[in-house]
């Protein structure tokens, strides 16, 4: 059954329900007819007459009300992860079934840590910055956001997050404006229209908590068409905001999505997806809408915030790799695409390696490996097979592993792309399926290799939301290197920086941001432009950084770890209620031996020992 909205006037709204009913099942998979304009304009009308109640809302409140969402969204846990699962042909005790539950438990995650900021500003006026405040060496203030807790340090052993300032910026400004929707009386609330993600169900979540408890803003939600049986749960999982007024779902595609964009009572946009839909709703669609864009003549100029993928670079830094060392980084590049299918913006898009290094073949050997010992997965985003053609079509030498049943895509790797070749299609256009490319640099020694893959990413890669480099912690004492090494995160354009870890786990751990780099407008859009999580309310970050150690042993979050399904549903239940007894049922999970149901053949972490 779909969850009903109650009836009651609006002046007779309550602002956070109580003595909620608890349905036995609360979704349905069905089509979702689209909202008409009378509905959507009675949304509106919902919206517009709580928008000012709900940013002068004070924290205390809405701590209750995050606690009622954390409540009513773990009651649908389980059926989002089956419609999920259903949605995208997961089958059950799987890595893909894994994935499913960490989607809960970011989500989890994300509420709590609203929770707890705000209240920081009930008891301390700003939310607490966990970490030490220092300048980077060019100048720049970064600000240590993880681990927050001690309890941190044991989940993300070696893990570290820092949140980067734009230049200029000193302590006492950041602190002055930090938590800006928090520290005034009397402000006017604003609507946003919030255009969900089809591919990864966590965004949701992410994107609905940020604008309404990290911006103040109310915010009218359309799924995107494909993700849509969700609706359901999404209207039971927030009706605690739905219920007074402060948030409300309509459905449809961009009949709909033009005129809630479009629409004079909406203030600003935020969505998530494809930098051409960004570009069809703000110069409008086709022919016409090329023109306007060429024309510099924008059809929408309302604030409009999005993130909108990314080639995310894989920067390998040469060094003496172990035989060991090599297998288990294939295996991490390898993982970090296989998720969600590749239909994931933090995907690896290129890996980047030195010509000079002895050990780049055998670390895309290792990476095919890797994908040959996985079975493939349903291609469920729209136009992924012509995505795939495409790329394969541009280079005929892609080898594709795995034999895919009707309706998936087999895991591609482009080896050898030419880096002279600037047009290439692997570093201008996004491969948002199961595809990865491989290209190299010539240099003469580390440092000078740093500086080029830096260089080449920032100046030739399409995007700017995340880059990642690998680097083993010999080569990193090394001074040079270190020296280099600092230089290309403060020098990277990428809203995240990734050290020796897959940039979805800084999404994960919520303090950081998320986003492109700054700096694009309507007319190269790139990333797009924008934050969310961000849970600390940092004003204005320019980027985030994370470094994580270059081998855990296990490591949770690879394919050859034990039962991923179990790992992510007990990841779930802990972000829901964390505590040290939850620990050693997780990592006896993590450290137990690999299930049949996840890989093809009996895994082996180093076959060719």
């Amino acid at each position: 059954m779909k969850y009903k909205k109650p009836t009651t006037e609006r002046g007779s709204r309550v602002d956070t329900p109580t003595n909620l009913q608890q349905p036995d099942t609360v979704y349905r998979f069905d089509q979702i007819a689209p909202s008409s304009t009378t509905e959507m304009d009675r949304a509106l009308d919902l919206l517009d007459a709580s928008k000012d109640k709900w940013i002068n809302l004070q924290p205390g409140q809405k701590v209750t009300i995050l606690e009622q969402l954390l409540q009513d969204f773990n009651h649908v846990a389980q059926e989002w992860v089956d419609l999920s699962m259903q949605a995208k042909g997961i089958p059950a005790n799987t890595f893909g079934e894994g994935e499913e539950w960490f989607n809960i438990a970011i989500s989890n995650r994300l509420l709590r840590l609203f929770r707890g900021s705000l209240q920081e500003i009930i008891s301390h006026s700003l939310p607490s910055i966990p970490g030490p405040v220092t300048k980077n060496p060019n100048g720049q203030l970064s600000v240590q956001v993880f681990p927050q807790k001690n309890i941190d340090r044991l989940l993300l052993l070696g893990t570290t997050c820092q949140v980067i300032m734009p230049p200029g910026v000193t302590r006492a400004d950041m602190l002055e404006n930090q938590a800006a929707t928090y520290r005034h009386e009397g402000q006017a609330g604003k609507i946003t229209l919030l255009l969900g993600a089809g591919n990864t169900s966590f965004l949701i979540p992410g994107d609905i908590l940020a604008k309404l408890f990290g911006e103040g803003h109310v915010v009218i939600f359309k799924p995107n068409p494909l993700n849509e049986y969700l609706g359901s749960l999404v209207e039971y999982a927030f009706r605690s905001l739905i219920e007074p007024g402060y948030m409300q779902v309509v459905y449809g595609g961009a009949e709909q999505g033009a005129y809630l964009s479009h629409h004079e009572l909406v203030n600003d946009l935020h969505m998530t997806g494809s930098h051409r839909t960004f570009e069809t709703i703000v110069f409008g669609p086709g022919e016409q809408g090329a023109q306007h864009k060429a024309a510099r003549k924008p059809q929408m100029e309302k604030r409009f915030t999005a993130e909108l993928g990314n080639i995310t670079p894989v920067i390998v830094v040469p060094g003496d790799w172990s035989t060991d060392e090599i297998q288990m980084q294939g295996i991490k590049i390898a993982t970090w695409l296989v998720y969600n299918a590749g239909f994931a913006c933090p995907a690896p898009r290129l890996v980047i390696q030195s010509k000079n290094w002895p050990h780049r073949a055998r670390l895309n050997q290792a990476i095919k490996d890797a994908f040959a010992r996985v079975e493939t997965r349903h291609a469920f985003y729209p136009g992924a097979d012509q995505v795939h053609g495409k790329f394969v079509e541009a280079h005929p030498g892609a080898q594709q592993i795995g034999i895919p049943s009707q309706g998936h895509l087999p895991w591609t790797y482009l080896t050898d792309v030419d880096a002279g070749d600037l047009d290439s299609i692997c570093f201008t256009e996004e491969q948002f399926c199961s595809i990865l490319s491989e290209t190299a640099l010539e240099a003469d020694t580390v440092p000078k290799f740093i500086e080029r893959a830096v260089s080449f990413v920032n100046q030739h890669v399409w995007g700017t939301l995340h880059a990642i480099l690998i680097v083993d912690p010999r080569t990193a004492r090394d001074p040079e290197v270190a020296a280099a090494l600092e230089q290309a995160i403060a020098d990277l354009k990428y809203g995240t920086v990734a050290v020796n870890q897959y940039p979805a786990i800084s999404y994960y751990i919520g303090l950081t941001t998320w986003g492109g780099f700054p700096g694009h407008d309507i007319y190269d859009i790139q990333s797009g432009t924008g934050v969310v999580n961000n849970t600390l309310m940092l004003p204005i970050p320019e980027k985030s950084v994370m470094r994580a150690p270059f081998k855990l042993s296990p490591d949770p979050f690879v394919l050859s770890t034990l039962r991923a399904h179990e790992f992510g549903a007990k990841m779930a239940a802990y972000e829901a209620d964390p505590s040290l007894s939850r620990l050693p049922s997780i990592m006896w999970t993590v450290l137990r031996g690999p299930h049949k149901h996840v890989f093809k053949n009996e895994w082996s972490l180093f076959p060719h020992d």
